[in-house]
């Protein structure tokens, strides 16, 4: 089969499309024929070796498709079954492997491009909004990159919930797009401070809850954004990751909260992966919740496609086409 290897760690050109064998599922293993492969940020920290593991690999946690074949012991599952994982191992390739448990089934309605454009990405917004700071009406939101592809499903989310939401944007179009997921503001971070727009938006106060995946250039004034006893959510580093700090100055600052969540602590459970992918689902199908797919690369092109990414390009999920 084809699929993307990584051999060295570094820039996009170490993503190599190659000939490799087809894999085979281990116990509790299912094989997926992947039609749709979720790009993810993620991904790009682990080519860079933020996250350093085992070369050469394949990428990609995020896809969607059929039903290949079963390990051992898997049951839940059949062949031609429609099936999404957050949580899958190879996904830049035709073939890929997921763990039956971390698999789930697609409901009619559902493509396996959505799914593959929502599940970690809706997963991240779902737990941030409802589990790591449940919001709730009355609740101010400032939300980092509110026009990616994690950040449009996370202002949906938040207003679903009944909070303000304040997001941060580079551009005039990534506002609208900001905007039209439900943003009651839009902060061109370029054009004007964010700690300071954030301020006189809450007429001084701050707000409750700061969702920051750009991570070291926004980390600072982010907590600064905060009300007393506020929380900063810190799920990602676009910018490179944050550097020591002193726990004093959540003191200092207010006696704030801060965490750095990640998906799989959120999904201890069989039970709360369904419970969260189902939402989405049902979110979906009821056109409660709108997925914008921005550009679709065939799967050759991967490396464009990390370049695209990490060039802020982006204006909603991208993914790859095996």
């Amino acid at each position: 089969m084809q699929a993307i290897r990584v051999h060295a760690y570094g820039d996009a050109a170490q993503l190599k499309y190659e000939e490799i064998p087809v894999p085979e599922p281990k116990p509790g293993e299912v094989r997926v024929r992947v039609e749709a492969t979720g790009l993810n940020f993620t991904e790009i920290y682990s080519r860079k070796g933020l996250y350093p593991g085992v070369l050469p690999y394949t990428p990609g946690d995020e896809f969607a498709g059929l039903v290949d074949a079963l390990g051992e012991g898997v049951t839940d599952f059949k062949i031609g079954d429609r099936v999404g994982t957050a949580r899958g191992r190879g996904g830049y390739a035709q073939f890929a492997i997921a763990p039956a448990e971390k698999l789930v089934p697609l409901p009619e309605g559902i493509t396996s491009q959505q799914a593959a454009a929502v599940l970690l990405q809706g997963m991240t917004a779902h737990y941030l909004a409802i589990s790591t700071y449940p919001l709730k009406p009355g609740d101010t939101a400032l939300v980092h990159a509110a026009a990616g592809g994690a950040g449009q499903l996370l202002v949906q989310v938040a207003k679903s919930r009944g909070a303000r939401v304040i997001g941060t944007v580079s551009t005039e179009e990534k506002a609208r797009l900001a905007r039209a997921a439900g943003a009651d503001e839009a902060i061109l971070y370029t054009q004007l401070d964010f700690e300071a727009e954030t301020r006189r938006l809450t007429d001084g106060k701050g707000v409750d809850v700061v969702y920051d995946s750009v991570g070291k250039t926004t980390f600072e004034k982010s907590l600064n954004c905060l009300k007393t006893r506020g929380m900063l959510v810190l799920f990602g580093q676009a910018s490179g990751p944050v550097g020591p700090i002193d726990p004093q100055i959540l003191n200092q600052k207010g006696s704030l909260f801060l965490t750095r969540p990640t998906l799989t602590h959120y999904l201890l459970t069989r039970e709360e992966l369904l419970w969260r992918a189902n939402d989405l689902f049902r979110w979906i199908t009821s056109g409660e919740l709108k997925v914008r797919v921005d550009r679709t690369f065939p799967l050759a092109e991967a490396a464009a496609a990390h370049s695209y990414m990490e060039e802020r390009r982006t204006l909603g999920k991208v993914l790859l086409q095996p």
